[in-house]
């Protein structure tokens, strides 16, 4: 099966239309759990894009032999393979990164949002139209990441990017777990709420 998307709109589609965290609502745990700054938004996301891109290209590659009795342990297994490379690198060259979410960099081969893509997509796709949709998923997830943690840093903790830019005492209970969930709620609230306005708008 060939879509008739174009590489444009499979990037729109995982940036917007299909968002991991604020439309999809998948991987959750990271979300809530790592999203207290912009820069570790950043850097699991950057993570995230190269697991998603890279499996769905070698899922794409081998869809033809790949039994379908055996496709979610093969899912699970390349997904493993691309977290243990992006996992030694992030180690060897940037450590104090590293050190801030290596336990959440592992977690990586449980993100749901990779699983449904590799089976939704890249095992019925080219690897040209498998290479973008990752990108876009990919990219999704970042963008969720780290619209969670520019919120979540500069109530919770009066900075953005460690400096300092509110003025006055944070509200600490923003960078506490919960938080995290109060914070995505509110942001679906808001992009569904433009989208609708720009349904209405278009309609006009």
């Amino acid at each position: 099966m060939a879509t008739d998307k174009t590489s444009l709109q499979l990037v729109t589609n995982g940036i917007l239309n299909e968002n991991p965290i604020f439309r999809l609502v998948l991987s959750m745990c990271p979300a809530v759990g790592i999203s207290t700054t912009v820069m570790n938004g950043f850097m699991l996301g950057v993570a995230v894009l190269f697991v998603q891109v890279f499996s769905s290209c070698t899922i794409s590659l081998f869809k033809n032999v790949i039994h379908p009795r055996i496709r979610i342990p093969t899912y699970t297994l390349t997904i493993a393979t691309w977290v243990t490379v992006i996992d030694m690198v992030l180690a060897a060259y940037m450590p104090a990164a590293y050190a801030k979410m290596g336990i959440f960099i592992k977690l990586i081969v449980a993100f749901a949002i990779i699983t449904m893509r590799l089976e939704m997509f890249a095992c019925k796709e080219s690897v040209t139209a498998s290479f973008w949709d990752g990108v876009g998923m990919g990219l999704g997830f970042m963008f969720g990441m780290m619209s969670l943690g520019l919120v979540r840093e500069l109530l919770g903790q009066g900075t953005i990017l460690g400096h300092d830019v509110l003025g006055f005492k944070p509200l600490l209970f923003f960078v506490l777990p919960f938080a995290g969930f109060f914070c995505v709620g509110l942001m679906m609230a808001f992009f569904n709420y433009i989208e609708l306005a720009y349904r209405r708008a278009k309609r006009a």
